[in-house]
């Protein structure tokens, strides 16, 4: 059986301890916390790691059963200093987590040097907690692709680096999933998955559907097959904004149609995998 992590753009607004009762009642078994804000509107007012905030979140864990696999986000910008993020991966690792979100938001295009450097120095902080840093490549940040991400993450070498692949940015850049064939498996430790429809989007349409208006795994044209043939185990967090739907629905029922088309996608079988099982016999 897999692992499904409740990720908080799923249902943002809310704490880290309303998020637990959430994804317990919705029927994950994992939650994935935001601990450091962005700064954007509509995140809950409190400071995510403050001593009582991570309390009230151990104990919602300890009676849910629910865990932690990623916090995030640790963004690379010249105007955040990467040792700011240590109180959120002390957190983190107090949580239980063991990953951390990471994604590149500089303004110019012959920055990779810059990168790279600081991108090793965020892992480097975050080794200590024994937490693995994921770079991941929203299509309208700095590093857009799947390829930009590789070349970071070559350049890098960090002993505690990771590569976080979300299907929506791989559909936008209409990379196939079969692509992270070629990526070295010990580099994704967890997937993010929703779905959309298969048209060309503009910039703006990418950050508006990417914020507020993804699909439940099936609606859209994604084809999840290849993710249950090459990663039939990995966990899978489920990033999926949808403010009409949320507004309507409620959080926690929002939550629960997520988990429940994914499961159906994820769990109804393969169809890719078993042909390729078929060739293989």
């Amino acid at each position: 059986m897999r692992d499904y992590s409740l990720a908080y753009l799923t249902v943002p607004g809310v704490t880290p301890p309303e998020q637990v009762e959430i994804a317990a009642k919705a029927g994950f078994s994992h939650a994935s916390f935001r601990l450091i804000h962005l700064g954007v509107a509509g995140e809950p007012e409190i400071n995510p790691t403050d001593p009582a905030i991570i309390s009230a979140t151990k104990k919602a864990m300890q009676d849910t059963g629910i865990k932690c696999i990623d916090v995030e986000l640790a963004k690379i910008h010249r105007d955040i200093e990467p040792e700011s993020f240590v109180p959120a991966f002390e957190a983190g690792a107090e949580l239980g987590a063991t990953q951390v979100i990471c994604s590149a938001w500089t303004d110019v295009r012959n920055d990779r040097g810059y990168i790279v450097e600081q991108f090793a120095h965020i892992c480097s902080l975050a080794e200590p907690f024994g937490l693995t840093i994921n770079l991941e490549f929203p299509a309208f940040s700095r590093l857009a692709t799947l390829d930009e991400c590789v070349e970071i993450l070559e350049l890098a070498g960090c002993p505690n680096q990771g590569l976080l692949v979300d299907t929506l940015y791989m559909h936008f850049n209409k990379c196939p999933l079969f692509a992270l064939e070629r990526v070295p498996s010990e580099w994704i430790n967890f997937l993010h998955v929703c779905d959309a429809d298969d048209v060309a989007y503009t910039k703006d349409e990418m950050i508006h559907i990417a914020r507020d208006a993804r699909l439940y795994p099936g609606e859209g044209a994604i084809d999840f097959s290849v993710i249950n043939y090459l990663f039939p185990n990995l966990p899978l967090s489920i990033e999926l904004p949808n403010a009409e739907r949320s507004a309507s629905l409620g959080h926690e029922q929002h939550a629960r149609n997520c988990l429940e088309a994914a499961k159906a996608v994820f769990e109804g079988g393969s169809q890719f995998a078993d042909q390729q099982n078929g060739l293989a016999g």
